[in-house]
């Protein structure tokens, strides 16, 4: 569409992204087309004036290849033009699977320390609570030897009242049974 039209014309609208998938493809097609041309120069080649084509497309091949890694190595903006060396910046490399250190002790980040710290104080509490060394646990002890103290006085006292009533009984069935005697 025209740029006076309603759609289009701004940055960023209509723009198309190729996906890594589709430049490999396309690069794969280009090779492909380069071998096909040059076997195709070697079945109608005329001595001399194919062997320079021959050269020309190995010499290209072979510049392809060199083309790849120089993409690779290639610097963004300036620093291609400028030549510096910083003691200081460490290349980064890339690690083989075989080559991770695994068995290595693993550092750990500060959250993960406090956890594992926080974790062993509470099972040293619990090992001390449980000991009865806290204030905690000498508290509960305390209330539960109170509690087994009116426990026990509470089963005395109605064992005492179950006797009194046996008793109760027993004396009534006694005067029942002189009265009918009589």
């Amino acid at each position: 569409m025209p740029k006076g039209g309603r759609k289009g014309g701004h940055k960023g609208w209509a723009r198309q992204y190729t996906s890594p998938e589709e430049i490999d493809a396309q690069l794969q097609a280009e090779k492909q087309k380069a071998r096909e041309e040059e076997e195709q120069g070697e079945e109608g080649g005329d001595g001399a004036a194919g062997d320079p084509k021959k050269e020309k497309k190995s010499l290209d091949s072979d510049e392809s290849e060199d083309e790849e890694d120089d993409y690779q190595q290639k610097r963004k903006g300036v620093e291609g033009l400028i030549d510096i060396e910083n003691p200081n910046r460490v290349a980064q490399t890339t690690k083989k699977v075989t080559q991770l250190d695994l068995d290595g002790p693993k550092e750990l980040s500060r959250r993960e320390r406090e956890e594992i710290e926080k974790q062993k104080a509470k099972e040293r509490y619990m090992k001390m609570h449980l000991a009865g060394k806290t204030e905690q646990a000498k508290a509960d002890l305390a209330r539960l030897a109170i509690i087994r103290k009116q426990q026990e006085e509470a089963a005395r006292k109605k064992e005492e009242e179950r006797k009194a009533k046996d008793d109760a009984a027993l004396s009534g069935k006694r005067m029942q049974s002189l009265s009918l005697n009589k």
